[in-house]
């Protein structure tokens, strides 16, 4: 039976898993982590909105699913592990751990990671938000600088979120929201005017894929939580305690997250396949690897220079699928297809009733209704109906409960070695 072989179990993952659940071949899907994570909503979980489990849901248990449904004979499993080396010639990809695992098409669906852009300390002093772990350290952190506010009048919290794009403006308008009306009532000491919530942006707008208009809006709404908002401003290093920017001014900052871009991680220069910008893996029109026929990649570690897809998870949906169905077409000797992505509209979130949505055909939406539309989207793409009902009902309740100490989520204290402050 035709072994396929899948690197990763997020969006693009699990969308080729499904794809081949009727293929009749064996599907075996490897990831470090023994869940997936949904990371449209990471920042939720990084501001104490949700739970952890909220956005992670069982790799095992959705494969069982799709084995459930096979009707041609195929078969699937979940192996937990970390891919250290690629043998194309051999047709064999090496684990972290020692193991091998043979395949007869590979799809390369890791994901990526944080882009520093050389930038000194970045790597050292920052908090990325790519995943569960992320997440669940970066709400330590943040209710950690609260709470040493609480009965010290003298002491400031500084945050500065290095990033506008849609991660970097979601994260800053929670957090503007939260030094209101949700952290004032959790901790009642705490005065608002010495938190200070930084967005840091090189280029000259935010949410730069999106309509003039929303960008405008989106910039209105967060200087109308308290945002102050950086727009052209390079940095030149990063510190423990500050952000020095590229004119010399320096920002005092107790927590800098970095969401300003994504590269491939470092160790797929090891696997000897073609690279492009940010280390991300070069493919083909049908998204099969440059120089291979037996493997492709899909999601945001993929590369198709002619026409790049926006690395979001509806183009790594649909990538996931496409590689899928290019592998039905070889195993009944079929020629393969170009990809095509198909636009079904951007959208993000700044905060409490405050969303911007924009479709392809050129229709704009903010406001309430956006917010909604956003809110229910993402219901809709979470996996598990535990999963959706958990997040509705968090969410529902912190905005239900603003102002009354209802709509946090606390943790525990963050690891010695690198407290806030």
């Amino acid at each position: 039976m035709t072994h396929v072989v899948i690197m990763g179990a997020g969006f693009a993952g699990l969308s080729a898993v499904s794809g081949l659940s009727k293929a009749g071949v064996e599907v075996t899907i490897i990831d470090k982590n023994l869940y997936s994570t949904f990371q449209p909503l990471l920042y939720q979980v990084a501001t104490g909105g949700l739970n952890p489990g909220d956005i992670a849901y069982a790799v095992g248990g959705f494969v069982g699913r799709q084995r459930g449904g096979s009707s041609r004979g195929g078969t699937a499993r979940y192996l937990r592990g970390d891919v250290a080396s690629v043998d194309a010639d051999g047709q064999r990809v090496k684990l972290t751990d020692g193991r091998d695992v043979g395949y007869d098409y590979l799809i390369l669906a890791t994901g990526v990671a944080a882009a520093y852009f050389g930038v000194e300390g970045a790597a050292e002093n920052t908090f990325g938000l790519y995943t569960r772990a992320d997440a669940i350290v970066l709400r330590d952190y943040i209710m950690t600088g609260y709470e040493r506010m609480s009965g010290n009048s003298d002491r400031d919290f500084n945050v500065v979120v290095v990033g506008g794009g849609a991660t970097g403006v979601e994260l800053a308008g929670t957090l503007g929201e939260l030094r209101g009306a949700v952290l004032r009532a959790t901790f009642p000491d705490v005065d608002p005017e010495r938190v200070h919530v930084r967005l840091v942006e090189m280029a000259p707008g935010l949410l730069m894929p999106f309509n003039s208009r929303l960008r405008d809006y989106a910039r209105r709404q967060l200087v109308g939580r308290g945002v102050d908002i950086r727009l052209g401003t390079e940095i030149k290093a990063v510190r423990p305690d500050s952000v020095l920017l590229g004119d010399g001014q320096v920002l005092p900052s107790d927590l800098t997250v970095w969401a300003a871009g994504v590269a491939a991680p470092p160790a797929i220069a090891d696997w000897g396949l073609p690279q492009g910008k940010g280390g991300r893996i070069l493919v083909e029109a049908d998204l099969r690897v440059r120089g291979q026929d037996r493997i492709f990649a899909a999601g945001d570690i993929a590369l198709y220079p002619d026409g790049p897809s926006p690395q979001l998870a509806q183009p790594a949906l649909q990538e996931g699928r496409h590689v899928a169905a290019q592998i039905r077409h070889l195993l009944a000797k079929e020629p393969t297809e170009p990809f095509a992505y198909h636009d079904k509209g951007i959208m993000a979130t700044i905060g409490r009733r405050s969303a911007v949505v924009q479709f392809p055909r050129g229709m704009r939406v903010t406001g309430t209704f956006a917010w909604f539309a956003w809110l229910a989207l993402h219901l809709f793409y979470l996996l598990g109906g535990r999963n959706r009902v958990s997040t509705l009902i968090n969410l529902t309740w912190r905005y239900i409960a603003w102002g009354h100490g209802g709509g946090v989520i606390v943790g525990d204290d963050p690891p010695a070695s690198r407290r806030v402050g």
